[in-house]
């Protein structure tokens, strides 16, 4: 409640009706997002900051470099009170965390370099970021979300710790492979070292998202050519895509993924989790 920032989000299709807006004429930071026409697999967004939004969106707008972004995110103050060595400050940080994040590839040139501020400044500008980085995923855009770094440790208790996440592990004994996973916030990353089959089957939707993780060096074929291997921890929006690039085949990420510590699959942990929750109907009106 004591937060004062504004965020306004508009299609490119609908920019100009939302250009006509009090806080389009504001100091404050932008991001222009799309899809990375030379990366399928993550998104692309710029970051820039102006004392009107207004001029430098317009100006975005007719640059044919900047074709790529689809919709355009505002952020703004409603008292009016970032100055623009705050948005400065603001557009290095944002720049800094995207490429941290690793979600999507940012389209800045060069690295805006960091404004100083005052301390008592910077708490207030990182107080600022860190409501941004609530509000945008709500509206849609994640590539501010920290990257899942947790490592598999077979002795924790599987957990929706925002630190640790639920702790994932799929074999298979007919083809010789592991991969280790992180579940949160419904997404699954998959860690480092995890291999998958290089077997061929008939069906996999995912067979083009697998294509593309080994286009970008994301997965890569091992000295054993039965096996493929993920260079990095890459994350999946669902267990099945994730169980699917492993697998090279169609898969129910649900009943294939089980929890590290108790062996479960991972629906039967999550329909586990819901027995706590049950109770008595509430009575109809």
């Amino acid at each position: 409640m004591n937060w004062t920032g504004h965020v306004l989000v508009t299609p490119r299709s609908r920019l100009a009706e939302a250009l006509l807006r009090t806080e389009a004429v504001r100091t404050g930071v932008y991001f222009l997002v799309g899809d990375d026409p030379e990366q399928s697999t993550k998104s692309r967004v710029y970051i820039g900051e102006g004392d009107s939004v207004v001029d430098r969106l317009k100006s975005h707008a007719k640059d044919a470099q900047k074709d790529f972004w689809t919709r355009a995110c505002l952020v703004t103050s409603k008292d009016m009170n970032l100055t623009k060595a705050h948005v400065r400050y603001l557009e290095s940080r944002f720049v800094e965390l995207t490429k941290a994040a690793d979600r999507a590839n940012v389209a800045n040139g060069n690295e805006p370099a960091r404004k100083n501020l005052p301390e008592s400044d910077i708490a207030d500008m990182e107080f600022f970021i860190s409501q941004v980085q609530v509000v945008l995923p709500v509206v849609g855009f994640d590539f501010l979300r920290p990257k899942v770094s947790a490592k598999i440790n077979s002795t924790i208790e599987p957990s929706l710790s925002a630190d640790v996440g639920l702790q994932l592990v799929l074999t298979s004994g007919k083809y010789g492979y592991e991969a280790r996973a992180v579940e949160l916030d419904g997404e699954i990353t998959v860690l480092a070292g995890s291999r998958g089959t290089t077997e061929s089957f008939v069906t996999n939707i995912y067979s083009s998202l697998r294509q593309q993780l080994m286009s970008d060096g994301r997965l890569i074929q091992t000295l054993d050519p039965n096996f493929v291997e993920f260079s990095e921890d890459v994350t999946f929006n669902s267990p099945s895509a994730a169980a699917a690039v492993i697998r090279n085949r169609n898969t129910n990420g649900r009943t294939s993924w089980r929890t590290a510590s108790t062996g479960q699959t991972l629906k039967e942990w999550q329909d586990r989790q819901l027995v706590s929750v049950e109770g008595e109907p509430e009575p109809s009106l």
